[in-house]
């Protein structure tokens, strides 16, 4: 029998949600944007790199791909230590660890390739905000709200775009130490505003069994896998065009390098903001439904840029309507997972998920600079990712949705469902 639905503060569904949740939500939300600004440093850098390093276009794809995967995996013990240890402990930790790597990057780790890439990987620390940020969140809000809350969080991944924005102006005003430095003085600020001010949700589910108990546990949740799919794709994509899209747009269309970085800024920027959008949604409409169109429209727009249309239009429409789709379908993936997760294994759960989300990005720009470098187009990237799509897309109408509708998980809000902490 499934239980009333109630928050983990104990009020019914539709009840206020305290002005502290939305501060923690606030909190959140910076400090994901903090860490990912720093993640993202290499990618803006990785043209100008190339030329004074003379790097090779798989040694390019590499430098931006290896924060990208350290980051991803990272996120797994990372989700866990956050069950555990809750996320005003681990949020601090992680922001003042990821200091060191961009500290070493400005000042002295960007004189040759290998230097880069222990500094790279290191800088794949910020990358594991974001597994600390969504238990977090999850905690503070109850079921019916947490698409949303989820969502707005999410958009933190906005921090790509900073970098984007910032990070070739600042070198060019300044020395290469300069945007690395400011970074780095952020993510100080943030990490002791966070340990003075950041709070975990009373009442926070606490685990007490080992941590590979836990993951093991976790491992046997079928949202984990089924998330982890989708989030390979959704948040995979938007990953793998917020580091490579400079570099696909300055070598396929000749673009300046400036112009390239904008360019992306504006893709993320767009891709940011359906993030709660499609958490939004998802609570109204149903993660499955918001999944599948948004996975319909990542496909019509991957068929059209395959074929390399001038970017006024087609190619500038084709890749707004992917950025919205990819922002669209993370935050209706994370929708998925606070309505089927327990609440104890938010965190781990998390873990895998954003770890498959980073992977899914790592893979791409690898294969990108490969085959351009083997056949001198990217046409052949374009039709995989819209191959990868539609196996998602199918994916998501047979397996999810079964899943989904058996849990009672794909009802809009309002509509009785099964959601995290229930029991049947």
């Amino acid at each position: 029998m499934v239980q009333p639905l109630k928050s983990e503060r104990g009020g019914p569904p539709g009840s206020a949600v305290p002005g502290r949740a939305w501060l923690m939500l606030a909190l959140a939300t910076v400090g994901f944007a903090v860490n990912f600004w720093a993640w993202a440093l290499l990618s803006p850098l990785a043209p100008r790199l190339k030329d004074s390093l003379e790097l090779s276009s798989f040694e390019q794809s590499l430098l931006v791909a290896v924060p990208v995967v350290v980051g991803s995996l990272g996120r797994i013990p990372v989700g866990a230590l956050t069950d555990r240890f809750g996320g005003r402990v681990v949020f601090p930790i992680v922001s003042a660890a990821t200091i060191v790597p961009v500290l070493y990057l400005g000042l002295a780790g960007h004189s040759s390739l290998a230097a880069l890439l222990i500094g790279g990987f290191f800088l794949g620390i910020g990358g594991t905000a974001f597994a600390v940020g969504v238990p977090l969140v999850n905690a503070w809000f109850p079921p019916e709200r947490r698409g949303l809350a989820v969502g707005v969080f999410g958009a933190g991944m906005g921090g790509t775009a900073i970098s984007a924005l910032t990070t070739v102006k600042l070198v060019d005003a300044g020395s290469m130490s300069t945007p690395f430095l400011i970074t780095a003085g952020v993510l100080a600020v943030y990490a002791v505003t966070a340990a003075l001010v950041l709070r975990d949700a009373p009442g926070r589910s606490v685990p007490t069994e080992p941590l590979s108990r836990r993951l093991a546990a976790t491992a046997r949740l079928p949202v984990t896998w089924q998330a982890s799919a989708l989030y390979a794709v959704a948040f995979g994509g938007y990953v793998a065009f917020s580091v490579y899209l400079p570099t696909y747009l300055r070598t396929g269309y000749d673009l300046t390098q400036a112009d390239a970085a904008n360019r992306m800024a504006g893709f993320v920027l767009l891709a940011v903001a359906m993030r709660p959008f499609g958490g939004w949604l998802s609570d109204r409409a149903g993660p499955v439904r918001v999944l599948a169109g948004s996975l319909a429209v990542l496909v019509a727009g991957a068929v059209a840029q395959a074929f390399t249309p001038a970017l006024a239009p087609v190619g500038t429409l084709a890749f707004l309507a992917m950025a919205a789709a990819l922002g669209a379908g993370s935050g209706a993936t994370f929708a998925l997972v606070s309505r089927l997760t327990p609440a104890g294994q938010v965190g781990s759960v998390t873990g895998v998920v954003g770890a498959a989300g980073g992977l899914g990005g790592f893979l791409p720009p690898l294969v990108m600079g490969s085959l351009y470098g083997a056949f001198g187009t990217y046409a052949i990237g374009f039709a995989l990712l819209a191959v990868v799509a539609a196996a998602a897309l199918a994916y998501t109408l047979t397996a999810v949705r079964a899943a989904t509708r058996t849990a009672g998980a794909d009802a809009p809000a309002g509509r009785p469902r099964r959601t995290a902490g229930t029991s049947a």
